[in-house]
């Protein structure tokens, strides 16, 4: 199986399943669940290919919308018995990584440079969660607590640096993805974060 696109269905999985959980959570109707998921799990990987010229990828495979739908029953069935928090901290520390080395992946495998390369990782791993909390009405993690961002970015810095040098992909991939989840993880429990301004009087 080629790498990009079981990475996309890994990662359209995952944030389809942290949005649908976060939307049911902010008491949505399946309308609005099934809208987040979709914003949540393909906007990124969307907007990565549009930077690329090239369609996004849920038009020419339909097993990503099947996914979606696929996540939103899921957590329809299951959402009185799995309680959010850690398990969905630790869901989209994955999906997080999975999508960051997707979007780095695709950038390198369209000739592109490895500083662009980065950053259409950054992108495609951030988006969709930025969105979701939008438009959940949810203050954006990303803008305000942890450093998911900076997770993105290390670990698809890693990446393409690692593919570069000319490391076998899988390893280079496992080991990428391996830096977002474990900064993002040590920066949850040190609670490490950016430093933020600070207006005068604060």
């Amino acid at each position: 199986m080629e790498l990009l696109p079981f990475l996309d269905l890994a990662s359209t999985l995952i944030f389809a399943l942290v949005g649908a959980r976060v939307a049911a959570d902010k008491g949505l109707d399946y309308g609005g669940i099934t809208l987040i998921a979709a914003v949540a799990s393909i906007s990124g990987g969307t907007l990565r290919n549009l930077f690329l010229g090239l369609k996004p990828a849920w038009i020419n495979d339909s097993n990503i919308i099947l996914v979606i739908i696929l996540a939103v029953i899921i957590t329809l069935v299951f959402r009185r018995v799995t309680k959010i928090g850690k398990s969905l901290i630790v869901m989209d520390t994955f999906g997080l990584a999975i999508a960051a080395i997707s979007g780095s992946y695709l950038a390198i495998a369209e000739n592109i440079s490895w500083f662009i390369a980065v950053i259409l990782g950054v992108i495609t791993a951030v988006t969709g969660g930025l969105l979701r909390d939008v438009l959940c009405q949810l203050e954006p993690v990303l803008l305000h607590r942890e450093t998911i961002g900076t997770s993105a970015l290390m670990g698809a810095i890693g990446f393409v640096s690692l593919y570069e040098l000319d490391v076998n992909l899988n390893i280079a991939a496992l080991i990428g993805g391996s830096i977002v989840i474990l900064t993002r993880f040590i920066s949850i429990y040190f609670d490490l974060h950016l430093p933020k301004f600070k207006t005068q009087g604060k």
